[in-house]
């Protein structure tokens, strides 16, 4: 070693850096406990929050796509209603007969299809003479509108063709629930014509398919509404048609909210919003909505629709967006209405703020971090008084070294700890203390001295080389001691142990330990063997069929079953004799043998029989053999996790991949 390399002290240079950087037991106790509990709760809390935040937003994700789906099948609903009405009323006799005759018939007629949906504010019919025969409810705006007498379940309008004195006269009858009329009120002669409205002009020119007039001020109550009409197919230039209130859309919608602050749009084919869920925002729409031409275009102060706006050209399809607006991120649901060919083009949109949906989860995020912060102030204070508790015996211990190393054998109080290896440790040390008292009252103190100095000398030898080493074990041997007799356990064994030995030694592999009711066998050393591992597979299996065997034939004389799990790995260990100069063992020391003993005790938590490792299986070669991917685990002793599989067949099994009749 040159002189850069050695430290004054005789140290290395690593040693003393090493040394240079020591501090007090505690100082490290409470780092590791503090890092883990940062280290662990920190990750955790964070997990929590994002999947929390990730698990919200799909939740909200999917409520909101469905969301869409139902109002856009609602609003088609609302359209389905009054087309099925119209339909209805225009296949029956009913309305187009003679306008002037059974009129308790057609009021009755009106009154069942009225009640059919309460989305329908009113169903009429019109002929090619001008005469007009509507049906409505009992609703506030007609309530207000007809100064309807106490008592009126619905009431019939009806104006006849232009008698001799050339007018046209309308008359109102108002009927009980039973359809008993209550009143009649002549209003005298009327301008009003249904040939010159738009609804009856688009259903004649349709010729017999429905269609969809509107929004536009219904003439009686003054309301905004659509108009669903269709001319009747056996009377030409009759039309039969069907009054739906947008305000009634509006509220639909509104009663969809998803959340709080959730907002419903419906847009016409020509991309013009025409329903709002808000009221005070439906308020201000309808104003506009009355205009006739279709093209004009409409503003309310909706902070939501610039971002919606440009959706709409894609929005034939269902689509799920996200939209800022007012600082806010929202979900949109757009949703077309398919269902009927008068609503072509017809989009639902749905919209609410994500932070809706996320609120729970946020909430839940600061409980955690507030529960986090707690539990790490209270790990802390537990840490730096755990760490003084064991650095303090710890020093105690550490001084009494210090003094035995420099042969300072004067009794010392026993130290008392709630920590078993320390107790042990000043147990070690005390007997340390005695023994090399009673050994220096023979030895000169200065060669005491030198012995502890230079510490201890192995001379064994030993050498790294590539292992494959089997652990087997009995299940529940301690229950089978207990239910029989020591000499029946050790012919047992004995016999269990004679099959196992033969099996190895003819697979080329030497037993090293027998520990118990458990066998240490190794491959590749002492002798070399290049095809260990598939020697050490092989040997797995005959012995999984051996001790099979074993138990069968001992099934019939009652001879306990000895259930056998095996534990088999790979890899570099430390092979050679170790031991004191009068008594040695030849064995392997490294993390090779620590890892197949802890895969033998594995098979328990996977009810496996034969487990091996990622190792074994890629040395040895799934094509040869089968193997069952196990998944990863964590061996006692080992930070990282190890891939596990479990040995299933060999070259010669019929299950072997290799076979021909695998597969």
């Amino acid at each position: 070693m040159g002189e850069r390399d050695q430290a004054p002290d005789g140290l290395s240079a690593r040693a003393a850096r090493r040394r240079d950087w020591a501090r007090p037991l505690r100082f490290h106790l409470s780092t590791v406990i503090v890092a883990l509990l940062l280290g662990i709760s920190l990750p955790l809390t964070w997990l929590a929050h994002d999947q929390g935040t990730r698990l919200a937003t799909s939740a909200a994700s999917e409520r909101m796509s469905l969301l869409g789906q139902r109002v856009a099948a609602q609003y088609e609903a609302v359209f389905r209603d009054g087309r099925t009405a119209v339909m209805l009323a225009a296949a029956a006799d009913t309305l187009l007969e003679d306008p002037t005759g059974d009129m308790a018939g057609k009021a009755l007629f009106l009154d069942r299809v009225l009640d059919s949906s309460p989305h329908i504010d009113g169903l009429y019919a019109a002929h090619a003479d001008g005469s007009f025969l509507h049906g409505v409810g009992d609703t506030e705006a007609w309530r207000r509108a007809l100064d309807a007498p106490q008592g009126t379940d619905h009431a019939v309008r009806s104006i006849q063709p232009a008698g001799e004195d050339g007018a046209r006269h309308s008359v109102w009858r108002f009927l009980t629930i039973d359809g008993r009329e209550l009143a009649r009120r002549d209003d005298g002669a009327t301008r009003f014509d249904p040939r010159r409205r738009p609804w009856y002009r688009a259903a004649i020119a349709a010729g017999g398919a429905p269609v969809t007039v509107g929004p536009y001020t219904m003439a009686t109550t003054g309301q905004l509404g659509l108009t669903i009409a269709v001319e009747a197919p056996d009377e030409p230039g009759a039309v039969i048609g069907a009054d739906l209130l947008l305000e009634t859309l509006s509220e639909l919608l509104s009663r969809e909210a998803v959340s709080p602050r959730a907002r419903g749009y419906v847009f016409d084919e020509a991309m013009r919003l025409i329903v709002h869920s808000e009221p005070a925002m439906m308020a201000a729409l309808l104003p506009q909505l009355s205009a006739r031409s279709r093209h004009v275009a409409v503003s309310v102060e909706d902070p939501l629709l610039p971002a919606i706006q440009p959706l709409l050209a894609g929005a034939r399809a269902p689509g799920l967006h996200r939209i800022e607006a007012d600082g806010e991120t929202y979900l949109l649901a757009l949703e077309p209405v398919r269902g009927a060919a008068e609503l072509a083009g017809t989009v639902v949109a749905v919209a609410a703020p994500l932070s809706d949906f996320t609120a729970e989860s946020r909430l839940l995020v600061a409980r955690a971090l507030s529960v986090s912060f707690g539990l790490i102030v209270l790990g802390v204070l537990s840490a730096l008084l755990v760490a003084r508790l064991v650095s303090r015996s710890l020093t105690q211990l550490a001084g009494d070294a210090a003094r035995i190393g420099d042969l300072d054998l004067t009794s010392r109080p026993a130290v008392s700890s709630l920590v078993t290896e320390i107790n042990t440790l000043a147990g070690a040390l005390a007997t340390a203390r005695a023994a090399i008292a009673s050994f220096a009252l023979y030895v000169p103190r200065e060669l005491v001295r030198k012995v502890v100095a230079a510490g201890r000398q192995d001379p064994a030898s030993a050498e790294r080389r590539d292992v494959t080493v089997l652990f087997t074990d009995i299940r529940d041997f301690t229950t089978l001691s207990e239910q029989h007799a020591p000499e029946e356990v050790v012919a047992l064994l004995s016999d269990y142990f004679e099959l196992l030995n033969r099996i190895v030694e003819a697979h080329d592999g030497v037993i090293v330990q027998f520990l118990g009711d458990s066998i240490y066998a190794m491959w590749n050393a002492p002798e070399s063997n290049p095809d260990h591992v598939a020697d050490a597979c092989r040997c797995t299996l005959a012995l999984t069929q051996a001790v099979a065997a074993f138990n069968a034939e001992g099934r019939t004389i009652g001879r306990p079953e000895l259930v056998t799990r095996f534990g088999l790995h790979t890899g570099i260990a430390v092979v050679g004799s170790v031991g004191a100069s009068t008594r040695r063992q030849y064995t392997a020391i490294g993390d090779t043998i620590n890892v197949a003993s802890r895969l033998e005790g594995l098979n328990k938590e996977f009810g496996t029989t034969a487990m091996t490792s990622e190792a074994v299986r890629t040395a040895a070669g799934d094509k040869a053999f089968a193997f069952r991917p196990l998944g990863s685990t964590r061996v006692k002793g080992r930070a990282a996790e190890i891939a596990v599989y479990e040995l299933l067949a060999g070259p010669d099994s019929p299950d072997s991949p290799d076979s021909p009749n695998a597969g």
